[in-house]
């Protein structure tokens, strides 16, 4: 089967709001035209396109479709979707090259969370009969997370806080951008005891674009292509109770496959800062892993294109004969987990 790697990444500034409409067009054109640039590759030269997105988030049907004219209508395309985080997407077109179908593929995700309110939005991915209608609040159920694991003493509001500080001071091209000690974010209010504002993802409009290629195709449009030598994902229980809120067997059973040994860089797709910690335990991450150069989630968190943006920024990190980790989620409270491991030769 042919090896498949990133060779483009682009994505559009992660805002708190824009005034473009809810099928993410007007982010996607400048990003796929960059995206294609990089790669030095036209759009009748992609093989496959597969998009990830959400109609509930768009609040409009087949709203995937309207994305659809960032492609254009010429030449004609063999075009994919999935109603998830466009890093599902990825895998979609990973297998396409994989099995010999197409040698290259354009994965793009776009979610515009300033439309309507996110955190009622994110209840309906709950269980229809038990628990959407009780309409429980995204932060709220992630409260309930964090404070299982601060009970049993798996982490605490300090280590939450220090997540927090590092990810704001990280990268001064995000969203959220703050040099900032953890001491100071403890003494800021909660917003669903005991996370703080800054121990959430912030509400973010914004997309992201990775193209792959297969095999002699990916040297010819990259200089250095950032190899997949292993990506797979597994789902838990949509039931809050039925599971154990503060492990992650998915994420363990997802790495397991996919093998950590060596990786020194790690994408972690945690929008809650106590998510991160989880993560970083389920797979297995000590001091020698550097996490979330990017400020990951915490800093800008675009729906359903965060995931994507994770193996796109591992990516454009990796150097030579060094491995990455790229983990994406969906549902709640971790419920589904993606891990990708990357090597540049």
């Amino acid at each position: 089967m042919n090896r498949v790697a990133v060779v483009s990444f682009a994505q559009a500034p992660n805002v708190r709001e824009t005034h473009g409409t809810t099928n993410g067009v007007e982010m996607l054109v400048p990003i796929i035209r960059e995206a294609l640039g990089k790669a030095n590759l036209a759009k009748q030269g992609v093989g496959f396109w597969c998009s990830g997105s959400s109609d509930y988030l768009a609040g409009r049907a087949f709203s995937f479709i309207a994305a659809v004219d960032a492609i254009g209508a010429f030449p004609p395309i063999h075009e994919s979707h999935v109603e998830a985080d466009a890093a599902w997407a990825l895998f979609e077109a990973w297998v396409k090259i994989r099995t010999g179908e197409v040698d290259t593929a354009l994965v793009y995700g776009f979610g515009k969370s300033s439309a309507g309110q996110l955190r009622r939005v994110l209840a309906m991915q709950l269980d229809p009969y038990t628990v959407a209608p009780l309409w429980p609040d995204a932060v709220s159920v992630a409260g309930l997370q964090a404070r299982l694991g601060i009970d049993r003493g798996l982490w605490s509001e300090a280590d939450m806080a220090a997540v927090a500080a590092r990810a704001r001071a990280a990268n001064p091209d995000a969203q959220i951008h703050e040099a900032v000690t953890a001491e100071e974010l403890l003494r800021r209010p909660y917003v669903a005891n005991p996370l703080r504002r800054h121990d959430c993802a912030p509400v973010t409009d914004g997309a992201a674009v990775v193209v792959l290629a297969g095999g002699d195709r990916a040297r010819e449009l990259c200089a250095r292509p950032a190899w997949i030598t292993g990506i797979a994902h597994r789902v838990e229980s949509a039931h809050l109770g039925a599971r154990d809120l503060v492990t992650s067997p998915s994420t363990v059973a997802a790495a397991k496959d996919v093998g950590t040994d060596g990786v020194t860089l790690a994408e972690l797709h945690a929008p809650f800062s106590h998510q991160e910690i989880l993560l970083r335990h389920a797979l297995g991450f000590g001091d020698e892993v550097t996490v979330n150069p990017s400020g990951g989630p915490l800093a800008g968190n675009p729906m359903f294109a965060a995931g994507l943006a994770r193996i796109g920024e591992a990516a454009t990190r990796l150097r030579g004969g060094q491995r990455a980790l790229a983990h994406a989620t969906s549902g709640p409270a971790l419920q589904q987990n993606l891990v990708c491991v990357l090597e540049a030769d």
